[in-house]
């Protein structure tokens, strides 16, 4: 059973937004700070990644942990009430972002994804912060694509 009322929960859902959120404003800050230069939600590639670097035949994804099941992630909870429909909803999710990344690998596009958790903790914590756009900025920069295909790397 749902603690708050249909119309509420309606509510909530209706603020929740895909673009420009705040994990994704946060990195897109970083990244202009370190020098980069990008395109955002780049509609003339496959799932419109939140950060295209051109220059670099990168793209980013930063995930919600909750949408996009980062496993063993404590934000990738399950709602209790209509259970069915949210697995049916994540299955779905998972396998939309895969295919989506094995289209841009296939196109010669290096995808890192950023996750949600990742995000909160490099805002809380300045060591990590660093730590994580230093990773960040090498893997954009290695040329990892030329004979061989990669995983996503997730950061």
């Amino acid at each position: 059973m749902d603690k708050i009322s249909p119309e509420a929960r309606s509510r909530n859902m209706s603020r929740i937004r895909g673009k420009n959120t705040e994990p994704e404003k946060y990195i897109r800050r970083l990244l202009y700070h370190a020098g980069f230069r990008y395109r955002i939600h780049y509609r003339e590639l496959p799932g419109k990644p939140d950060v295209y670097l051109r220059k670099y035949r990168t793209v980013l994804f930063i995930n919600g942990c909750f949408w996009h099941r980062h496993e063993g992630c404590r934000y990738a909870t399950t709602p209790k009430s209509n259970r069915e429909f949210w697995e049916n909803k994540f299955t779905r999710n998972v396998q939309r972002d895969k295919d989506v990344y094995d289209k841009l690998q296939s196109e010669g596009y290096k995808v890192i994804v950023i996750w949600e958790c990742t995000i909160r903790k490099m805002m809380k914590e300045r060591d990590f912060e660093t730590e994580i756009l230093f990773s960040l900025i090498d893997e954009i920069k290695k040329d990892s694509l030329k004979h061989e295909k990669h995983q996503p790397v997730h950061l």
